[in-house]
C-alpha cells in the first residue's frame, strides 16, 4: 500500500467522522436513532449550530492535510504533523471539557464556560483513526518503515491502541492511589501502601488474621509450589515412567481450560462443607465433628492447585521430553546410577520449565478472585479486598488503587526472582545434530514417589469434576439427595414455545451476552495478536522493543488490577466505556493479547524468512506477502489464539466482575451471584452448561485445525505392501 493511498483512505475516514457518524455516543440505540440531531448529531451539525466551536482547529487541520493528498503531491512532514495535531486536539478537548463542563479552570479565559459534553462516539473514533492514518502515511512518505505505508499504519495504530488500553489504565491506577479529594497527596499514598490491613502481623502473636499482603504472598507461594510438584510428578510418569494412562492424563489437562476458575470451589463445598458428602460421611461413620475448615487458606489453596496443576503438567511434560537423551547416556556411561543421572543431568535441565511453572502458578494465584471469594471465609487476599473497596458500601477507589499497586508489585517481584534464579546459564539440549539415544528411565524410588502423588490426585480430581458434572442434575447433591431432576437446568435455561420460541430461564441473558462478547473479542484478539507477532518477528523499525513490551505488559498485570484500572480510566470523557458491552470486548482483547502474540512469534520462528524474501522479489508488498504467504502458514497459530481467546472470555471473572452491568452481565458473574445468594445447585447447573459449551468449542476447533498439511509427497509404497 502506498503512502498516498493510505493518506486518502485516512482522509475519507476523517470526513465520515466529521460529516456522518455521531460525534458522541457509542451504544445507546435510542440516542443513535435521533441521528443526525440531538445526541446523535455528527460534528458538522454541532459546529453548524454553534456548538463544539473549539473543534474548528481540528477540522481546519484535516482540510490542510487534504490539500497535498488531493493534488497527489504529498508532503509527508505536513501530513504527519496534521495527524498528530488532530490527535492531540481531540483528546485534550475531551479531557478539558467533560460531563460537568470545564474541567481545567486554567482554560477559562480561552474557552469561557462551555456547555458540558459527553464522551466521544463513533465520529470521534473515526477521526482518531484518520489521524493515525495521516501520521503513518506521512512517515511512510518520508521513508520510515521502509516506505511501506501498511507497516507504518500497523505500527502507529497498534502502538496507539496499546497506549490507550494498556498503558493509560495502568498509569491511571498508579496516579489514583496518590489522589485524595481531587488533589495530589503523596502522604495519602504512603498511608494507603503502609496500611495496617495490608501488613499486619497480628497472626504471629494473636489469633487475629495477618495483613492481606502476607496472606496473598503465602497463598501464592504454596499454590505455586504444590501445583508445580504435582505437575512434575505427572510429567515424569508420562514421559519417563512407562505408564499407559495417557488419555486420562490428557483429559485432566483439558478440564481446567473449559471450566470457570471458581467452579472447583463449588465442588469442594459440596464435598467438604458443613453439610458436604464427605463431612456427613465422616460424622456418620467415625463421629468426626463437622467443621468449616474448607473455608479459609486450606480450601482456597486446594481449589487453586486443582486448577493449576494440569497446566504445570503440560509445561513440564514438554520440557522432560525435550531433554536430549545423549546427555543422560553420557552420564550413565561414566558409571552414574539412575538417581545420580536424574539429580545431576535431568533436574538441572528442567530449571527453566520449573521456573516458568512456579511463576505461572504464583501469578495465577495472585490474580485469582473467584476461589477466594467463595472459599476465603475470614482469609482475605488482595484481590477480594480490592473488589470490596470498589463494590462495597464505602466505595474507596483510592484504597483499591493502592491495594492494586501492592498486587502489581508482587507480580513484578516474581518476574524478577525468576530472572535471578535462571541467571545467564544456557539450557540448550536440542541442537542441529541427531540424537537417537534412549531417555533414561526414572529411578525406582522416584517412580514410586511420583505414583504415590499422581494416582491419588488423579482420583481426587476425577471426583471433583464428577461432582460438577452431576450436581446440576440431582435434587440437592450437597445434602445427598441424588434423585435425578431437570429443575435446576430449567430454572436457568427454560424455553417455551408460544407463538415462537421464548427464553424464560434466568440465565439466558448472561449466556447470550457472554457468547456475543466472546465471539466478538476472540477474532479481534487473534487478528491483532498475529499482526503484532508478524511486526515483531519480521519487521525492523524504531521502537520495536517498546512495542513488544507494551504488547506483553498485560500478561504481568493481574486481572483484578486490570478491572480496577479500566473502571478508573474509562469512567468519564473523552473515552467513557463503563457500563457498555464495548468495555468487556476491549478488556478481553487486550487481556488475552499476549497469548496471540507469543503464539504467533513461535509459529513464525518455524517459517523461513526466505519465503517472505521470495514474495518481495516477485514484487509483492507487505500486504500481499502477509495475505498470500504468511497467514496460510499461520493457520494453526491463528485458530489456537481464537480458541484460547474464546474460552478465556467465557470463563474469566477476576477482571470483568468490575466491568459488568445490569444490562451486560456475564455467565461467570451470574454464577458468583448465585453462590452468594445460596443457590448452589443452580450455580453448579450453569457451570455444567458452560463446561459442555466449552467442550463443544474446543473439540470443534480441534476438528477444524486437524493436522498441518505442508504439501510433502507421500512416502513410496514398499514392494509387497
Amino acid at each position: 500500500m502506498g503512502a498516498l493511498t493510505l493518506g486518502r483512505l485516512a482522509l475519507l475516514a476523517g470526513l465520515a467522522g466529521v460529516l456522518l457518524a455521531p460525534w458522541h455516543g457509542m451504544e445507546d440505540a435510542a440516542a443513535l436513532a435521533a441521528w443526525p440531531r440531538a445526541e446523535a448529531a455528527p460534528l458538522a451539525a454541532l459546529l453548524a449550530d454553534g456548538e463544539r466551536w473549539w473543534m474548528w482547529p481540528a477540522v481546519g487541520l484535516l482540510a490542510l492535510a487534504a490539500l497535498p493528498l488531493v493534488r497527489g503531491r504529498m508532503a509527508g512532514g505536513l501530513v504527519a504533523a496534521c495527524g498528530a495535531a488532530i490527535l492531540a486536539i481531540v483528546f485534550l478537548q475531551g479531557q478539558a471539557i467533560g460531563l460537568r463542563g470545564l474541567a481545567w479552570p486554567a482554560l477559562a479565559p480561552l474557552l469561557g464556560t462551555p456547555a458540558p459534553q459527553p464522551a466521544l462516539g463513533w465520529g470521534g473514533a473515526l477521526v482518531l483513526a484518520a489521524a493515525a492514518g495521516l501520521i503513518a502515511s506521512g512517515l511512510a512518505q518520508r521513508g520510515r518503515f521502509g516506505g511501506d505505508a501498511f507497516i507504518a499504519f500497523l505500527v502507529v495504530g497498534s502502538a496507539g491502541l496499546l497506549l490507550l488500553f494498556v498503558f493509560v489504565p495502568l498509569l491511571t491506577i498508579l496516579s489514583a492511589a496518590a489522589i485524595e479529594d481531587g488533589r495530589l497527596a503523596p502522604g495519602a499514598l504512603a498511608a494507603r501502601l503502609a496500611a495496617h490491613e495490608a501488613w499486619s502481623l497480628a497472626c504471629v502473636t494473636t489469633h487475629q488474621g495477618c495483613g492481606v499482603v502476607w496472606n496473598t504472598l503465602l497463598l501464592a507461594c504454596l499454590a505455586a509450589a504444590a501445583s508445580t510438584l504435582i505437575g512434575l510428578a505427572f510429567a515424569l510418569l508420562s514421559a519417563r515412567g512407562g505408564v499407559r494412562a495417557q488419555p486420562a492424563f490428557r483429559a485432566m489437562t483439558i478440564l481446567p481450560l473449559i471450566t470457570p476458575p471458581f467452579v472447583v470451589s463449588l465442588a469442594l463445598i459440596v464435598l467438604f462443607g458443613r453439610t458436604g458428602l464427605v463431612t456427613t460421611a465422616m460424622w456418620d461413620w467415625f463421629g468426626i465433628p463437622r467443621s468449616r475448615w474448607i473455608y479459609g487458606l486450606p480450601g482456597v489453596l486446594l481449589a487453586q492447585v486443582l486448577a493449576q496443576a494440569p497446566i504445570a503438567f503440560v509445561l513440564l511434560e514438554g520440557a522432560v521430553r525435550a531433554i536430549g537423551p545423549s546427555l543422560e547416556e553420557a552420564a550413565a556411561t561414566m558409571g552414574a546410577r539412575h538417581f545420580v543421572v536424574f539429580r545431576t543431568v535431568t533436574w538441572p535441565l528442567l530449571r527453566p520449565a520449573l521456573a516458568a511453572c512456579l511463576l505461572l502458578g504464583f501469578v495465577e494465584s495472585l490474580s485469582d478472585f473467584g476461589n477466594p471469594l467463595v472459599l476465603g471465609g475470614d482469609f482475605d487476599v488482595l484481590s477480594t479486598r480490592i473488589f470490596f473497596a470498589i463494590a462495597g458500601a464505602r466505595h474507596e477507589p483510592g484504597r483499591a488503587a493502592a491495594l492494586a499497586l501492592l498486587l502489581l508489585a508482587l507480580t513484578f517481584g516474581a518476574f524478577a526472582l525468576q530472572a535471578l534464579w535462571l541467571g545467564r546459564r544456557r539450557y540448550t539440549t536440542v541442537t542441529g545434530k541427531g540424537d537417537s539415544g534412549v531417555p533414561a528411565p526414572l529411578p525406582r524410588g522416584l517412580r514410586i514417589s511420583c505414583g504415590a502423588v499422581a494416582w491419588p490426585w488423579m482420583g481426587f480430581t476425577a471426583t471433583v469434576y464428577g461432582i460438577i458434572l452431576v450436581g446440576g442434575f440431582v435434587h440437592d447433591i450437597g445434602r445427598g439427595d441424588m434423585a435425578f431432576t431437570w429443575r435446576h437446568i430449567l430454572t436457568g435455561f427454560e424455553v417455551e414455545w408460544r407463538d415462537g420460541i421464548a427464553f424464560r430461564g434466568s440465565a439466558w441473558d448472561s449466556l447470550f451476552t457472554t457468547l456475543e462478547v466472546a465471539a466478538i473479542s476472540a477474532p479481534l484478539t487473534a487478528g491483532l495478536g498475529i499482526l503484532l507477532a508478524w511486526l515483531l518477528a519480521r519487521q525492523s523499525f524504531p521502537g520495536r522493543g517498546a512495542l513488544e513490551f507494551m504488547a506483553m505488559l498485560s500478561f504481568a498485570i493481574p486481572g483484578t488490577v486490570v478491572g480496577v484500572s479500566y473502571i478508573m480510566a474509562f469512567n468519564e470523557p473523552p473515552v467513557e466505556l463503563t457500563g457498555t458491552a464495548l468495555i468487556l470486548v476491549v478488556c478481553f482483547v487486550f487481556r488475552n493479547l499476549p497469548v496471540g502474540v507469543r503464539g504467533g512469534i513461535a509459529a513464525l520462528a518455524q517459517i523461513d524468512k526466505s519465503l517472505d524474501e521470495a514474495s518481495a522479489t516477485m514484487g509483492g508488498g507487505a500486504v500481499q506477502t502477509l495475505r498470500r504467504v504468511v497467514l496460510p502458514l499461520l493457520r494453526p497459530a491463528i485458530v489456537a489464539a481464537l480458541a484460547f481467546s474464546f474460552v478465556h472470555a467465557m470463563t474469566a471473572v477476576s477482571a470483568v466482575i468490575f466491568l459488568v452491568s445490569a444490562r451486560h452481565n456475564l455467565a461467570t458473574v451470574y454464577i458468583v451471584g448465585r453462590v452468594e445468594a445460596g443457590e448452589m445447585a443452580l450455580a453448579i447447573a450453569y457451570c455444567t452448561v458452560l463446561i459442555l459449551v466449552m467442550l463443544a468449542v474446543v473439540l470443534g476447533i480441534e476438528r477444524i485445525v486437524g493436522r498441518a498439511q505442508l504439501g510433502r509427497r507421500p512416502a513410496p509404497l514398499r514392494a509387497g505392501a
